[in-house]
Parts: C-alpha cells; sequence; structure tokens
C-alpha cells in the first residue's frame, strides 16, 4: 500500500504541533544555562515519566527491537521489563543523591567525589559515545525506516531522510533547549504509543483467519511457542541466520546478570536519561516521574516486539524458517542474509492503511525525533558545563553566552552524526549490535559510580584505573568469539557474562588499589548516606510494589 495525501496531511500536521509546543512552551526560557539545561528545574511528574520514555524510545528500539522479537522472540523484552525494575532501583538510591548534590550533569558527580581530571576524562567520552553512536545510530535506522516505509527501500530518499529527521530535532531543540524538548516529549510518547498499538492491532487482526485480535494472537503463540519464552536454553531458539540466541539472552542472565549492568548504567549514569529527572520540581516529584516511566516499560513489548514476532509468523515457511519465496524480498540482502530490522517497516507498509499509515508514521518520527533531541541537548549540557564552563568561561561571564555555547555544541554535534549515519551498512540486529558493544565500556563507569555511590573508601586513583582497566577486560572477553574459541587462554562467553565479569573485576581492583594507596581510609569527598535520605513516599512505594507484582506474574507465565 503505498504512502497517500491523507498520510502527508496527517504527517504534516504532527510536525506542525510538536514545533508549536516545542517554541510555545520554551518561550523566555533560553536565558540562563538552569533555564536552557534543566528547564529552569520546573518539571511535573507526568511530563518527567513521559519524557524519560521518549528519550529512551527510538528507531533503536522501534525498528532494532523489533527485528530482535522477529529473531529471537519475547525474550528480548527482558530488556524492557527488567527496565521497569531498574528505575524503581534509580528512584529510590541515586535520586535522592543526585539531586541533594544539585547536578546539571553525569559528569559533575565525577567531579564532586572524585577529581576534575576524571570529570573532564569521563565528559568527553560520553560526547563521543553520544556523537558517534549514539545520534548516528538513530539517524541511520530513523532513515532506513523511512526509506522502507515510504520509498522503495533501495536508499532512494535515504539522505533526504536522515537530513529532514536532523533539522526536525534541531527547529526546536536547539533553541528551546530541555525545556522544549520535555514539553514536546509529552506530546511524542502519547503518538508513539497509540502508533505502535495501532501497528500491532491492525498485524493481529491481520495473521488471525477472521480478524481477531485474541485469535490473532493465539495463533501466533500457536504457531510459535519456542518465541513466547523469557528465559532460553541453549539451543532452544535459532535466529534466521543461523545464530543460537542464547549467546544474545544467556538464561537467567537477563534477570540476575550482565542485564544488571546494562539497564543500571543506562537507567542511572546515562546523562539524557537522567537529566529530565535532575530538572525535576522536587525528589519527590522526580520519583512519581520514574515510576510512570516503569508502568510505561510494562508496555512497549506489546509495540514493539509482538509486531516483529507476528512479521516473522506471516514469512516463515511451514517449519518455521525465513526462506525465499516464502518470506518478502524486503527481509534478504544482496548477499541472501536475512535482514531481521525490517519486521517493523514491513508491517506499516504492507498493512497499516492511508491515515492511520501517516499517523503510525508520525509515530515513529516521534521516537527518532524525541530521542535525536534528547542527545543534542544532553551532548550540549555535558560540553558546555563540564568542559567549556570550568576551563573557557571567564568568572563572572554571561550566562547567555553559556546557552549560546550549548546551542553551537549541538548543531556540530549534528553535523557529525549526518556525515557518519550513512556509513553505517549492515549491522544484522542493531539494537543487539548496540547493546553488545556498549557492554564494552559500561562496566567500568558503572562500578567507578556504584563505588563512589556506596562505598566511601574509594580513592581517586582507583577510579581511573577502574576505568583504564575495564577496557582491556573487557577486550579480553571479546577476543574468545573472535578466532580464540578453542584457547585454553580465552573464555567463550556471552556478552552478558561478559559485561558481568569485567563489571566485578573492575571493582576488584578499585577495592584493591583504593587499599594499597591509603589502608582503606574513608576519603574526604565520598558521599555520606544520611538516615532517612532513602525514604520514598506512599505514592513512590505503592505503584514500585505493583511494577513487581506485575513482573513476576510476567515472567512465571512466559518463563
Amino acid at each position: 500500500m503505498e504512502f497517500e495525501l491523507l498520510d502527508v496531511i496527517v504527517f504534516i500536521a504532527y510536525a506542525l504541533v510538536i514545533m508549536g509546543v516545542g517554541l510555545w512552551m520554551s518561550r523566555g526560557k533560553g536565558n540562563t544555562s538552569e533555564d536552557y539545561f534543566l528547564a529552569s528545574k520546573s518539571l511535573p511528574w507526568w511530563a518527567i515519566g513521559a519524557s524519560l520514555i521518549a528519550a529512551n524510545i527510538s528507531a533503536e528500539q522501534f525498528i532494532g527491537m523489533s527485528g530482535s522479537g522477529f529473531a529471537l522472540g519475547l525474550a528480548i523484552a527482558s530488556y524492557e521489563w527488567m527496565a521497569a525494575l531498574t528505575l524503581i532501583i534509580v528512584g529510590k538510591y541515586f535520586l535522592p543523591i543526585f539531586i541533594e548534590k544539585k547536578l546539571y550533569t553525569i559528569p559533575e558527580f565525577i567531579e564532586v567525589r572524585y577529581s576534575e581530571n576524571l570529570k573532564t576524562i569521563l565528559a568527553v567520552f560520553w560526547i563521543c559515545l553520544f556523537i558517534f553512536v549514539n545520534l548516528t545510530s538513530v539517524l541511520y535506522l530513523g532513515a532506513t525506516a523511512l526509506d522502507t516505509i515510504i520509498g522503495t527501500g533501495d536508499g532512494s530518499i535515504f539522505m533526504e531522510s536522515i537530513l529532514g529527521l536532523a533539522l526536525f530535532a534541531a527547529a526546536y531543540s536547539l533553541y528551546g533547549g530541555l525545556s522544549a524538548v520535555a514539553w514536546t516529549d509529552v506530546v511524542q510518547v502519547v503518538l508513539l504509543v497509540a502508533g505502535g498499538l495501532i501497528t500491532t492491532v491492525i498485524a493481529l487482526g491481520h495473521v488471525s483467519d477472521d480478524g481477531n485480535i485474541i485469535n490473532g494472537m493465539v495463533k501466533i503463540y500457536e504457531e510459535v511457542p519456542e518465541k513466547f519464552s523469557m528465559i532460553l536454553d541453549k539451543g532452544e531458539i535459532i535466529t534466521p541466520n543461523g545464530k543460537d540466541a542464547w549467546w544474545d539472552l544467556p538464561g537467567l542472565a537477563v534477570l540476575i546478570g550482565g542485564m544488571w549492568v546494562a539497564n543500571l548504567y543506562y537507567w542511572g549514569f546515562n546523562q539524557y536519561i537522567i537529566q529530565r529527572t535532575l530538572a525535576a520540581k522536587s525528589l519527590r516529584e522526580s520519583q512519581k516521574g520514574i515510576v510512570l516511566a516503569g508502568f510505561l516499560k510494562l508496555l512497549i513489548p506489546l509495540i514493539i516486539v509482538i509486531p516483529g514476532i507476528i512479521a516473522f509468523v506471516m514469512n516463515a515457511d511451514p517449519s518455521g524458517n525465513i526462506v525465499s519465496g516464502v518470506a518478502d524480498p524486503s527481509f534478504f540482502s544482496s548477499s541472501g542474509s536475512v535482514i531481521n530490522d525490517n519486521a517493523a517497516p514491513w508491517l506499516i507498509k504492507e498493512f497499516v492503511p492511508a491515515g492511520l499509515k501517516g499517523l503510525v508514521l508520525a509515530a515513529l518520527a516521534a521516537a527518532i525525533v524525541s530521542s535525536l533531541a534528547s542527545m543534542l541537548n544532553s551532548t550540549a549540557t555535558i560540553f558546555t558545563m563540564d568542559i567549556y564552563k570550568p576551563f573557557f568561561h571567564k568568572k563572572g561571564g554571561s550566562e547567555r553566552k553559556l546557552v549560546n555555547i550549548g546551542r553551537i555544541t549541538a548543531a556540530i554535534s549534528l553535523v557529525i552524526a549526518i556525515i557518519l549515519a550513512p556509513q553505517l551498512k549492515n549491522l544484522g540486529q542493531v539494537f543487539q549490535y548496540i547493546q553488545e558493544y556498549t557492554g564494552v565500556v559500561s562496566p567500568g563507569i558503572l562500578a567507578v559510580f556504584m563505588l563512589g555511590l556506596f562505598w566511601r573508601k574509594t580513592t581517586n586513583k582507583a577510579a581511573i584505573w577502574g576505568v583504564l582497566i575495564s577496557i582491556p577486560i573487557a577486550f579480553y572477553f571479546k577476543v574468545a568469539p573472535n578466532g580464540w574459541s578453542d584457547s585454553v587462554i580465552f573464555i567463550n562467553w556471552p556478552f552478558m557474562h561478559q559485561m558481568m565479569a569485567t563489571w566485578i573485576l573492575t571493582m576488584l581492583v578499585m577495592v584493591l588499589i583504593s587499599y594499597l594507596e591509603t589502608g582503606g581510609k574513608i576519603q574526604e569527598k565520598s558521599i555520606k548516606l544520611t538516615p532517612g535520605l532513602f525514604k520514598t513516599g506512599p505514592v513512590f512505594n505503592i505503584c514500585s510494589f505493583a511494577i513487581i507484582l506485575i513482573l513476576v506474574m510476567l515472567y512465571a507465565m512466559f518463563w
């Protein structure tokens, strides 16, 4: 089904609404650094919760995680469901410390707890990560999806899509800062949930024999029951390209292993995620926003992972394989490998009718643009507050200049990402790819933060060594799957096990160095955990209990 005039009208209406909301809500909010980077610390709980999800859900999830649903099944939903539990931990144990310290950025905590030198090192690292990995991959995935849905899938509108998404995100985020980003996210998250549900409902109607969505869900469960297994055994699921899914999601590691490293790093210490919680009216308001995001995370697999499973069922042969001649040709690359990440774009293009297709496309654009805007704002915040202000900004200098430096930084970052995005090709399951290679650096940074927060004897030198030594430790584990599997020197483990082992070994090294340096002396800059610091309100406690109860039920149903 082609993209029609009604779809164009719906999409343009969406774009105008987002631009209008962004520019209206940011009026008068760019005069000081607190206005621009922390939305004047005025965000209510519902805006924080919505903005957390909008910043998180991007093409990486909409396209990449749906592709992993196509390849692996519901097991990939552990990233979403375990994130709900992680958010509770962040809200209860991390946010009270961050807000008490009145932080603008996550690197700023490093300066408060360790040193300015380490803060600068990590600030540079995060800026590079945001530009060269996050911004670039979101632009690439988003443009690929738009080219598949609107165009012919041959790259005919790929560059136009990159430029359009980039300029759309820049149009309101560069001017309005976090205020524009957060308030537009409220609209964006409603749209992306609605658009995702529309795709799921229509796809379930097509896969069933009578158009009933309940029967459609029953049918996909009966045809591929193995794809509804949350805790995978070795050899239980083989992906369309012949890989054992256990290597991506190794059994109980999604509950008690390396998944925690990925989730705690991402939700607790990732600037473009945590920044909106630092902009709350109060700690209690921020914590209520956190649990709202937790409830939304429970819903996300229904609108992202299930469509991937539906696409698999509709394209598999009677033996459950994706083969040429049965599956749609768009699922095969020129080399013959299966392109898992075409699952969501294929469903939208083939089954969503005119008008609704424009709404679903707007939802996809909302996911992409909101994440781009958040990443741009966070890149600008870290560069301005952690690099420019301490080293180049004159004491008593203009706040307006800081805001302008932030805007220039965001613009330059976006230009670099636009140039690099087309270079990403043939990544397979992009969601898994990003998780795996972020896992090289996340364990060391998580070790530095966790010991910095909760072990008062951690020294600055130990933290620096922790960051540096975690990389070779991570690469030691990475070598085995790349040709050294039979060596007695190297260990061939799934990347989740690698992340957990790297995190534990890095913390042990940091503890050892701290004792060797000071003999176990409490550090002057350590965080003193006062009585009542982690006390939470009744709303947070009740909602947290409800989330945990739902999680237990979900894993019991789909174990």
